[in-house]
């Protein structure tokens, strides 16, 4: 398949022209095939995570007015949209004008290299489009056997829960040696992982101890979509519903691991073609200001595109081997590699805060130690709360405990205790969840459509997430 794909005349010459000079770089990636729409019909597919063949949903059409408003009002502009399949698919604004498209389709196969190299992408289903296209055909039979109203709740309330997972699992499981991943069908990848995480020394490690609780064994696990797919009273359809969107939900997580990474790598790549012949003298002033735009930052906020294309450019600077760095690291190991004392004194890297007597956002920490470590802790985890299940069986009542690993971020208790409703209702029984604060721990139960929380002495979560929350995998 040629990557010009749906192109045609000069925007179709242009992309096989961009794409030699990024093989001649060194890029190596999937055929890209790109697709050239209207503003709108690319913020439609956006909402739909970039697939246009997926299920629908309320949550995707308010992401779609939310980009359109943002469209409309010059708050916001999507310049492309690039999916990690094999091909890899890649949409165009018809709106850019011509130098804005050289931009793009040089950033896209900046994307498309890392999609097809990085460590974390690996075990990634490369067939997502067929998946996805699958996926919605079962859900709309499933609408029309028990009604849109019925399955819609259901499907609302697993989407509420796709944070539940182990980013780190998919990268463990191929540690372990467990086979092509690539070559196995979805579900039978998701029911072994599963098991990988129930049987894992990091699962077996963390058992429940608290007074009353029965210690959870090998069912411990970070992996609770897939503990609620596999054991939860469901109905047949709503195990498939959890199914699907429990493999959704790994197939996005390597994107929230390393997105400092993969736009920064398609951000330097991008720069770097875009100077090799493949600009006309007269588009450099506005290659200038569009990429300026692009990587600008202001105090107390975090650029991914910035970050990442300084991070690369240093460690290039400092003779290191940028397509080892880009195989290898998430977010948080490539920031830990390599982030030193030059690098933060020279991008003013320090630790922000709001000023509450004066309004203004004023620097509260210099030292790069301290900062890296704040941008670490942020970044870990995919920079959501790591939580663990730490006994199915609490109390001997088929309650579940939670508990939470707390690294010196506290958790939102409203979003959490909304949060354990809705996991609480999908079990059926009470949830409980563990998690230290500054000022001790708490317990916050679900039952009954209502959430209890009370001080644990001693605290609750765990301190500590190890060396696991600092390495790739």
């Amino acid at each position: 398949m040629r990557p010009n794909g749906g192109l045609t005349g000069e925007l179709g010459d242009l992309s096989v022209a961009i794409e030699g000079v990024a093989r001649d770089a060194g890029l190596d990636f999937f055929d890209v095939v790109f697709e050239l729409l209207d503003a709108g019909d690319v913020n439609a597919i956006a909402s739909y995570g970039g697939f246009p063949v997926r299920y629908p949903s309320w949550r995707f059409g308010m992401e779609y007015e939310r980009l359109e408003k943002g469209y409309r009002f010059g708050l916001s502009k999507i310049y492309e949209l690039v999916i990690n399949n094999d091909p890899t698919y890649a949409y165009l604004v018809r709106s850019n004008s011509l130098m804005e498209q050289k931009l793009v389709m040089a950033h896209v196969f900046g994307h498309a290299d890392f999609f097809k190299h990085n460590v974390w992408f690996r075990p990634t289903e490369r067939q997502m489009v067929d998946v996805m296209a699958s996926h919605g055909t079962r859900m709309r039979r499933y609408v029309d056997a028990f009604g849109q109203d019925c399955v819609e709740r259901f499907l609302d309330l697993a989407l509420s829960l796709d944070t539940l997972i182990d980013p780190y699992l998919p990268v463990r499981g191929l540690r372990a040696g467990l086979g092509d991943t690539e070559r196995e069908d979805h579900l039978s990848r998701a029911r072994r992982s599963f098991d990988v995480a129930c049987s894992s020394p990091v699962a077996r490690g963390t058992a429940a101890a608290e007074p009353g609780g029965a210690g959870a064994g090998d069912a411990a696990t970070f992996d609770l979509l897939g503990f609620l797919a596999e054991r939860a009273d469901l109905e047949e359809w709503q195990r498939d519903v959890l199914r699907m969107v429990r493999a959704e939900a790994y197939y996005f997580a390597p994107q929230r691991m390393t997105k400092i990474m993969n736009e920064g790598w398609a951000s330097f790549w991008h720069s770097r073609i875009l100077t090799r012949g493949v600009l006309g003298v007269e588009e450099i002033v506005d290659f200038a200001d569009c990429h300026s735009g692009a990587t600008a930052t202001v105090p107390g906020q975090l650029n991914p595109y910035k970050l990442g294309i300084d991070l690369f450019r240093y460690a290039e600077e400092k003779g290191m081997d940028l397509f080892h760095l880009r195989a290898v690291h998430n977010d948080v190991s490539f920031i830990d590699a390599v982030i030193d004392e030059e690098f933060a004194e020279r991008s003013r890297l320090f630790v922000y805060d709001r000023n509450s007597r004066t309004g203004r956002t004023e620097t509260v920490r210099r030292d790069w130690r301290e900062t890296k470590d704040e941008l670490l802790r942020s970044l870990s985890w995919g920079g959501l709360p790591r939580i663990e299940l730490a006994d199915p069986d609490h109390f001997g009542r088929g309650e579940l405990l939670l508990r939470h690993h707390f690294d010196g971020r506290e958790l939102q208790l409203d979003q959490a205790g909304t949060l354990l409703k809705q996991l609480a209702s999908l079990w059926g029984r009470a949830v409980h969840l563990l998690t230290r604060e500054a000022d001790g721990g708490r317990r916050l139960t679900a039952e009954d459509g209502e959430v209890r929380i009370v001080e644990v002495p001693g605290g609750g979560g765990e301190a500590g997430d190890g060396p696991e929350g600092l390495r790739a995998g």
